[in-house]
């Protein structure tokens, strides 16, 4: 009754205090990643089914050492310059502060903290536009909860959720037992955030209450303890990857294929199951933990159905994941639980530190194949996202997906008339408030700046008639000078074909800055980012809205339209395809497109 009561007077308090944008579903955006894997549409998926949840673990312990002299340490970066490293621990590239910590790869937006609100606001929106609904956060290592970067997160991911944003709901995760440090974190969380009804709105409710990963068991009968002992959904978190569960309310976070259903529900079906991206284990550990750089660990590349793809990139076709991936599908749980999002970070660890490695161990990550995190990387170029695409894909066959609406009749719009767009459908959402600059410390000597957002996409639309395609988009604020750099500049897939034009993109418009009244159009050559003029069309641009109307012979389209297209402004690195997800302001995000079908319903 108090915890509904809470809840009541949490929901009134955030109708009365703000509006909040139109929540934006990524469900029907198109994509195809860099492996020409195209994601699930929602002829291939069916509706969107009913309590299917998904939760990824989530690091936020990426908080840094304030001394600015400490150098970044790439794995991937010294063993490719010095391979006689790995046999030394004293070797000098690994410099004077060992253990120490070392990323096996640099995230795309650079080795940030979990301070940035800059990064996490782009976390919030893949994992928004991917259809995770849960973060867990890693404090399973003593009794660290990261506080400044959970309090970071939830003020970032509370203004994202009041933008529209779909923000994954937070839960965290304790150590693997009812150890003391457990039992010390437990009363923290529970004092700091979930007693005085911290951002509830955020909070993941789990059979009717918050959720927790953590032991109960180590309680005691003291009155704020009773509270806690009711207050919470408890799923202890089991760490091996081979037993499965060993009590009735256990959850895993990761396991070897094939996993095991936690918690048994009436309909004999289970709550959860563990996906992962590879494993810390191989053939002498038996599938226990152990190091990922020791020999024939199972990686990105391994299967125990088929074994390792052998090709020097096999690691880019997730066959680890999606092995673990079509177990979970044949389970069928209520939530599948992923590992990871964001680690990236491995500790060098000696023998005498308890590891088995000679002459040191990198435990969670080691490489580009021996490492788990889904989280795009600038290491594999324009496909650091592969994973990321392939996370979006399994979820939405797991989920199902909302039916796409129906578009309205073709119609003649003419350019600056009012009212003209007001029946035109749908309405192609995108995320108000995600033009922030950027500028926050980095880990170690790292420091980021970031001022290319600028004009703040929040929705378009499209029609055509028998001569002429017409497109709408409109900014939260006044858009800037058309004369500025890559202003509001519009690409389109004509064919949807991404084996023709750029990433499939066959046109663009306004890469060149548009005279008069006209906008230039370009024709992709050689499937590169070589644009050649083909034409004009013509433009209007008043405060927020700008139209454009292009005849439809210019970009090879007949009576019936069904393209892919997406709006992009201020693109800082041309032709890299990845600074979708990091420059300016996109619509929708990263690889998505928006789909205009005239004829879908046939």
């Amino acid at each position: 009754m108090k915890y509904s009561l809470i809840l009541i007077l949490g929901a009134i308090l955030a109708t009365t205090t703000y509006a909040q944008n139109p929540t934006v579903n990524s469900d029907n955006w198109a994509a195809t990643d860099a492996l020409g894997r195209k994601v699930k549409e929602y002829k291939d998926t069916g509706d969107k089914k009913k309590n299917k949840y998904v939760a990824i673990f989530y690091w936020t312990w990426h908080q840094g050492i304030d001394d600015t002299t400490y150098p970044i340490k790439n794995i991937t970066e010294i063993v490719r310059q010095y391979p006689e490293a790995m046999a030394s621990y004293d070797h000098p590239a690994w410099g004077k502060n060992k253990p120490g910590f070392f990323y096996w790869e640099q995230p795309l937006f650079g080795y940030y903290r979990t301070t940035d609100p800059w990064v996490l606001r782009k976390h919030a929106e893949l994992l928004a536009d991917a259809g995770v609904d849960v973060v867990f956060f890693d404090c399973t290592n003593g009794s660290f909860t990261w506080e400044e970067s959970y309090e970071a997160l939830m003020k970032t991911w509370e203004q994202a959720r009041r933008d529209g944003v779909n923000v994954p709901k937070i839960a965290f995760m304790l150590p693997f037992g009812p150890a003391p440090h457990s039992l010390v974190s437990l009363r923290q969380l529970y004092r700091d955030i979930y007693k005085p009804n911290r951002y509830s709105d955020l909070w993941f409710i789990w059979k009717g209450k918050p959720c927790i990963m953590a032991y109960p068991d180590n309680l005691t009968t003291d009155k704020t303890d009773q509270e806690i002992a009711s207050f919470f959904t408890f799923r202890p978190g089991q760490p091996d990857y081979v037993n499965g569960p060993t009590r009735k309310d256990q959850w895993g976070w990761l396991e070897m294929y094939p996993q095991h259903g936690y918690v048994a529900t009436d309909n004999h079906s289970f709550e959860q199951v563990t996906v992962g991206v590879a494993q810390n284990a191989n053939p002498i550990s038996k599938g226990h933990c152990s190091a990922f750089n020791l020999p024939n660990a199972y990686g990105r590349s391994f299967t125990v159905s088929k074994g390792v793809d052998p090709r020097v990139d096999g690691y880019l076709y997730g066959w680890n994941f999606q092995e673990q991936w079509d177990r979970a599908h044949e389970l069928d749980p209520e939530l599948i639980f992923v590992t990871g999002w964001n680690e990236y970070i491995a500790g060098m660890w000696l023998p005498e530190h308890g590891w088995t490695g000679k002459p040191f161990s990198f435990v969670d990550q080691y490489n580009w194949n021996c490492s788990r995190d889904i989280e795009p990387n600038k290491g594999w170029g324009d496909k650091g996202d592969v994973y990321y695409l392939q996370l979006v894909d399994n979820i939405r066959k797991f989920k199902g997906m909302d039916k796409p609406e129906k578009p309205s009749v073709p119609k003649t719009i003419k350019l600056g008339k009012q009212g003209s767009w007001e029946d035109v459908r749908p309405y192609y959402t995108s995320y108000k408030g995600n033009t922030v600059h950027r500028d926050c410390a980095g880990r170690y000597n790292t420091y980021y700046k970031d001022a290319s957002g600028r004009n703040d996409i929040i929705g378009a639309k499209v029609t055509h008639d028998d001569k002429y395609i017409y497109f709408y988009v409109e900014t939260a604020e006044t858009l800037t000078s058309c004369k500025d750099p890559n202003w509001m500049m519009l690409f389109i897939d004509a064919d949807r074909n991404k084996n023709t034009g750029w990433n499939g993109y066959d046109y663009i418009i306004n890469h060149q800055t548009p005279t008069g009244k006209n906008v230039i159009i370009e024709k992709c050559d050689k499937n590169k980012w070589i644009w050649s003029p083909i034409g004009k069309g013509t433009f209007f641009a008043k405060e927020n809205i700008l139209e454009i109307a292009i005849e439809k012979k210019l970009l090879g389209l007949d009576s019936s339209v069904n393209i892919e297209f997406k709006w992009c402004d201020n693109m800082q690195d041309e032709g890299n395809i990845m600074d979708f997800y990091v420059s300016g302001d996109v619509a929708p995000g990263g690889r998505f497109n928006y789909v205009y079908t005239s004829d879908w319903q046939k």
